[in-house]
């Protein structure tokens, strides 16, 4: 078995249909046929169902779907590791909506003092979605604000946050340094989407104090959170570096949920199989002196 067979093996698993698999790689349905047979007979196994038309994996098959997609990872990244050994400067880097707003200029500007040359790509988006990426090798590294489920990613602490209940002006929460977490009960809320690191944290605890609340928008955008607070559609939580300015100008109020613990980390994530070569190394070491420098002057 060839890694050639194993990368068809993935496009056919994750498509289903072997002719779709042949035009997208412009070879013929019998060779990838072949290749899936060969498999099933050198090791005297099967993994497909055949129904309707349709392959649908046997529990073989999804098992060796994992362990084929984890080969293929490594085996990027040991061919990233190579080009990188050859003096290419390349990083492919994930960050929060947060974090891209906040902090992540100034780490890349460190970045790029050390590699001027870097061929730098960044993708910004919630956790959930870097958490996907950077399982299936899509991304190098990313600096996150949520919490990552997979075992397989190695999570470091490295930049200390907070999140702060907002209003607008004439809200009944205005003027008021903190209020308690039953408070927020029947509230309406201006969250971020699903798949965000600070919705579910704020969620966690709404449900382990069993309040009702009612979601009144949904936002990726954190300016349009603070647009809709401003014009008392409704309160939300929220990092307190993204509402800083306005705060200052007495646009926004902040308070502080007495029950509620704010107080969280950007973490850097990565792959545990990952090889930390030297940009990747030079990253993390940025993300952490910037996190450093944070608390030292707090």
């Amino acid at each position: 078995m060839t890694i050639r067979h194993v990368e068809i093996f993935v496009r056919v698993a994750e498509c289903g249909k072997m002719n779709e698999v042949a035009r997208k790689l412009y070879i013929s349905q019998s060779s990838v046929s072949q290749v899936i047979a060969e498999i099933e007979r050198e090791y005297q196994i099967r993994l497909f169902d055949r129904l309707s038309k349709r392959l649908y994996l046997t529990p073989v098959g999804q098992s060796f779907l994992q362990y084929a997609k984890r080969f293929l990872a490594v085996y990027e990244s040991m061919c990233q590791y190579l080009e990188e050994a050859g003096e290419i400067n390349s990083l492919r880097v994930g960050a929060t909506i947060t974090v891209g707003t906040c902090v992540m200029e100034d780490i890349l500007a460190n970045m790029n003092a050390v590699f001027p040359n870097l061929q730098l790509h960044v993708f910004v988006a919630n956790t959930q979605l870097l958490e996907n990426k950077l399982l299936n090798n899509e991304l190098d590294v990313a600096l996150v604000e949520g919490k990552i489920k997979s075992p397989m990613l190695m999570v470091i602490p490295a930049i200390p946050d907070e999140l702060v209940l907002i209003c607008g002006p004439g809200h009944p929460f205005w003027g008021r340094d903190e209020i308690l977490i039953h408070d927020l009960k029947d509230q309406e809320l201006i969250m971020r989407e699903q798949g965000s690191g600070t919705r579910a944290q704020l969620e966690e605890t709404l449900r382990e104090n069993h309040i009702e609340y009612h979601t009144r928008w949904e936002c990726y955008n954190t300016e349009a959170i603070k647009n809709a607070v401003l014009h008392n559609e409704g309160i939300s939580i929220i990092s307190s570096r993204l509402v800083a300015s306005e705060v200052l100008e007495k646009k926004l109020w902040v308070c502080r949920l007495k029950d509620f613990n704010g107080r969280r980390s950007f973490d850097i994530v990565y792959h545990r199989d990952k090889p930390l070569y030297r940009v990747m190394n030079t990253f993390i070491e940025a993300c952490q002196l910037y996190g450093k420098n944070e608390t030292d002057e707090g």
